[in-house]
């Protein structure tokens, strides 16, 4: 089965993405930034050893001209953020990875090692520097927990402790550790 990278997004409206980072740096200059880097990503990770599919917020967006024409694009609908994540993993039919658009460093070789690290696993993540994870994948997504995410405490140092502790039984490999981008401060230095 064809493997799948998910890339969460939202349109790039002010006030609707990077609020965080927005705070700091402007509204509109955080929305400018992120729909780049969005693009950069997109760009980036395209690769004939998988397919790309746009998990798109808000659900109306999925018809929005900001991306690509030719790549899936699949409504995240309602609930919290693993909820959305669990619900774009279980739609795939074969071994999956989804990511956020905001995690600038990103390569091909980050996604090739995680769909590598599924051969053996039942799940990968891969760890962000502030305790999360900019990447979560299945082998076999339609399998994915009930509880899964369930008790996670996001956007915090435990999330992906919380994870890991949701998958008990599960053999789960972690990866690359990247930063992805919530403030000013973590905004790449060039």
């Amino acid at each position: 089965m064809k493997r799948s990278l998910i890339i969460l997004i939202k349109e790039p409206r002010p006030g609707r993405v990077k609020t965080r980072l927005g705070r700091d740096i402007g509204m509109v200059t955080a929305t400018w930034w992120f729909r780049h880097q969005s693009a950069r990503l997109i760009r980036g990770l395209r690769d004939p050893r998988w397919q790309v599919v746009l998990a798109v917020a808000p659900d109306r967006a999925v018809v929005s001209k900001v991306w690509p024409a030719d790549l899936a694009r699949l409504p995240q609908g309602g609930g919290d953020l693993g909820q959305r994540m669990k619900r774009m993993l279980q739609y795939m039919p074969g071994p999956a990875c989804l990511i956020g658009a905001d995690i600038p460093g990103i390569t091909r070789g980050h996604i090739a090692r995680a769909f590598t690290a599924l051969g053996d696993h039942d799940a990968v993540f891969g760890p962000a520097t502030d305790g999360g994870y900019w990447l979560v994948g299945a082998k076999h997504p339609k399998r994915l927990p009930y509880r899964m995410f369930a008790d996670t405490r996001w956007s915090t140092e435990h999330t992906l402790a919380d994870t890991l502790q949701s998958l008990n039984g599960w053999r789960c490999a972690l990866t690359d550790t990247l930063q992805d981008v919530d403030t000013a401060a973590d905004l790449p230095r060039r």
